[in-house]
């Protein structure tokens, strides 16, 4: 599958190498070996939402969408309809509540036309479920795939650890896979700079770094979307660390805070878009009691976090955190869990006050108080 038509910083094409590999195990495996392109799917419903992610102010999870829209909508159907497949095997360090052949007989089931299903229809949903190996555990990328998709694919090294599964590969004599470095980062940027590589797509929009203490203007930038919350802000002329804490699109401001763990960082409350659940309906306790406690993480490899959800009308979520966070982040997937199963994920679209903000609540509050407790003085009366 070939998403991204390129040529990287060293003039070597990642895409052709990604297909000299595939076909070298093929052929090895002695099984057929298909490719195909999805260049203009990619750029449609992945990367242009990127670049409108980033002009909003938002930082978005390209990984996410690339699942949920290209390997496991477009490639699965074409492996499907093309190629008269049963269902796909992945490599992600993922498993499903069924077992392997309950995969391949699989029928198709049209979404619901409604916000939620019936409630008196019954059906066995497929869940998806961390993987063994919990360090390398990728069901945080497949929290937005379709039902449909869940129930025509395996995962068959969900149950293995990945110290397992290189040594199967090296035993079987992929060492050519072996050698290669782990993917990370966003898979089109690559080893680029991400701010030369933004700004090839986005316009330059200047404004000014402003200290969110004092107001103080500590520097310019060349545009809001080339920074996330948490980062380190690099501001001429600046010895002492400053990093993002928050922006301001409408007057191209970014608010910086002279530490990496300043409260201005730190929150416990966010609100998600609609939430897609793999089941397709939120969790029936959550439907009945409109809250329910479960996990959340929004960064892959983050520790999950306890959390409570609140469910709207709309199928949106409020979700108030047991701690406080470090930079969550617009844009991001708030991903849920519930004991070993990955129940969906919504989009982070609104964070709750800073700690910094609810402290200088308080002081003003603890301020105003004491003025109004102050005794009187009773003026003399008039002879």
């Amino acid at each position: 599958m070939n998403n991204w038509d390129v040529v990287d910083e060293n003039g070597m094409c990642s895409a052709e190498r990604d297909c000299e590999d595939a076909y070298r195990v093929c052929k090895k495996l002695d099984i057929p070996f298909h490719q195909v392109s999805y260049i203009k799917e990619y750029w449609h419903d992945v990367f242009s939402n990127f670049l409108n992610e980033y002009e909003r102010g938002r930082t978005p999870n390209p990984d996410i969408l690339c699942n949920r829209h290209i390997k496991f909508n477009y490639l699965l159907s074409y492996a499907i309809d093309n190629l008269g497949a049963d269902g796909i095997a992945t490599g992600h360090y993922a498993r499903t509540s069924q077992d392997e052949e309950e995969a391949f007989q699989q029928k198709y089931i049209p979404n619901p036309p409604s916000l939620f299903r019936n409630r008196f229809e019954v059906r066995n949903d497929v869940r998806l479920l961390q993987a063994a190996d919990r360090i390398k555990d990728q069901t945080f990328f497949l929290s937005q795939i379709s039902q449909y998709a869940l129930r025509k694919t395996i995962f068959p090294i969900g149950g293995l650890t990945k110290d397992f599964v290189k040594k199967m590969a090296a035993e079987a004599g992929f060492h050519h896979v072996l050698q290669r470095k782990e993917s990370m980062g966003i898979c089109f940027i690559g080893e680029r700079n991400f701010e030369n590589f933004i700004l090839e797509y986005l316009e330059p929009q200047p404004g000014n770094f402003v200290s969110i203490e004092d107001g103080r203007i500590m520097g310019r930038h060349q545009g809001w979307f080339l920074y996330t919350l948490g980062q380190r802000a690099r501001i001429g002329g600046q010895r002492d660390a400053w990093f993002v804490v928050d922006k301001d699109v409408s007057t191209a401001t970014v608010y910086v805070a002279p530490c990496t763990n300043h409260p201005a960082l730190f929150r416990d409350l966010l609100r998600t878009d609609r939430v897609h659940w793999l089941s397709e309906d939120p969790p029936p306790e959550l439907i009945e009691n409109k809250m329910m406690d479960c996990y959340f993480r929004f960064q892959h490899q983050m520790a999950l976090v306890p959390c409570v959800l609140t469910l709207n009308q709309d199928g949106t979520v409020w979700v108030t955190l047991a701690k406080p966070l470090r930079a969550l982040t617009p844009g991001q997937f708030a991903v849920f869990y519930k004991d070993e199963e990955c129940l969906g994920s919504g989009k982070i679209m609104r964070l709750g006050p800073s700690q910094y903000t609810l402290q200088q609540g308080r002081e003003k509050m603890k301020s105003a108080a004491s003025v109004t407790t102050e005794p009187v003085k009773e003026k003399d009366p008039v002879s």
